[in-house]
């Protein structure tokens, strides 16, 4: 059972990473083609919201919480099924942690900066 979780919560932080890496390239292409989805105002503040967590817990030295419970739940071993050890392979690589702190506070900053070029579209209250 635990397996099964740590591969719900494998696939979670999949999709996740996949919100925050496509917004990163959709945002600025949307707003340039004008796609009216890429100024939701909640959308790009859980994008926003999601970086500034991974940021953070980077710049503090921890793991990312989804990491953490995913190997408590499995164990993190040479047990797990062979897609799951491909995509933590993917997922996890092997460079020192301020690599990833730094990558994340400039990923972050190219969000927050998108914030100001590419603006959520503000609620007209009538």
């Amino acid at each position: 059972m635990n397996l099964l979780l740590g591969q719900f919560v494998l696939a979670v932080h999949l999709a996740v990473i996949a919100f925050n890496v496509a917004g990163l390239g959709l945002i600025p292409l949307g707003a340039w083609r004008g796609w009216r989805w890429v100024r939701i105002r909640w959308l790009r503040v859980l994008h926003l919201a999601s970086l500034a967590v991974v940021a953070v817990q980077a710049m503090a030295g921890r793991a990312c919480f989804l990491t953490d419970w995913q190997d408590v739940l499995t164990g993190a071993g040479a047990h797990d099924p062979l897609i799951m050890r491909w995509v933590n392979g993917l997922v996890y690589w092997p460079l020192p942690p301020w690599v990833f702190a730094a990558a994340y506070v400039a990923v972050f900053a190219y969000a927050a900066a998108l914030w100001r070029w590419a603006p959520p579209e503000r609620r007209h209250r009538d």
